[in-house]
């Protein structure tokens, strides 16, 4: 199994390889020539997994997407749903949905980092924010096939052209996913850009390093249990707030 993982590790990495340009992702590559990477034994089904999970959680926390709407809707002006362009897998970018959780001047401010306090963020978006709602909607990326579940949370482009080079490859090997080990690790961060002059410097030169190194942590140990360990963690965040 470690030699499949292995293996995937490296095809993967080697089409993954490229440059995210800052402006207008002119240098991403051509994703529709890329062939698809062998599977390590331990994810296959990863995919099933997602659309069945992603598909039975859609139906069941309808209610609530439809109340979290109303009061998206009736907290501020603006659309529900915040849309904005991401960096998916071998550097595809797809457009990730959220519930909005700022005014609407502010929320397309791409690659924008906020902190706990600032008063951009409605207060139904602080609510939001703070127990995660707000990424509901990612269960239809889950679908599309642009997310996964589990796997290194996706970046704008002008973040991931930050990774370190060494490692972009490599975590751009897989989908993005709706949680990972960097988000429970860092599931305060806002707390933390809150108490610094310059939060998105802070972002970049500080926490963003921590978060790639954890990315590729993840993509090189692979594997079923990792990603059920993963899920448990980020429910018991959720609900010991």
């Amino acid at each position: 199994m470690a030699a499949d993982r292995d293996a995937f590790n490296h095809d993967a990495c080697n089409r993954a390889a490229a440059l995210i340009d800052d402006a207008d992702l002119r240098d991403l590559p051509d994703v529709a020539a890329l062939q698809r990477d062998p599977r390590p034994r331990e994810l296959r089904g990863k995919r099933a997994f997602d659309v069945l999970v992603a598909g039975v959680g859609l139906v069941l926390s309808a209610p609530a997407q439809v109340g979290i709407a109303a009061a998206v809707r009736l907290d501020s002006a603006g659309p529900v749903i915040f849309a904005q362009t991401r960096v998916g897998r071998f550097g595809r970018p797809f457009t990730i949905l959220k519930f909005r959780t700022m005014t609407v001047s502010d929320a397309g401010r791409a690659g924008a980092v906020t902190g706990g306090a600032d008063p951009r963020i409605t207060r139904v978006g602080a609510v939001l924010r703070a127990t995660k709602l707000d990424e509901l909607p990612q269960l239809v990326n889950v679908l599309r096939g642009d997310m996964s579940l589990v796997g290194p949370r996706p970046e704008v482009p002008r973040y991931v052209r930050a990774w370190d080079p060494r490692l972009r490859p490599l975590i751009l090997a897989v989908r993005p996913g709706i949680t990972d080990p960097a988000s429970i690790a860092f599931r305060h961060e806002g707390r933390e850009l809150a108490a610094v002059p310059d939060p998105q410097a802070y972002y970049v030169r500080h926490l963003l390093p921590r978060k790639t190194a954890l990315y590729a942590d993840y993509v090189r140990g692979l594997s079923w249990r990792a990603d059920l360990l993963v899920l448990a963690r980020t429910a018991r965040a959720v609900f010991s707030r």
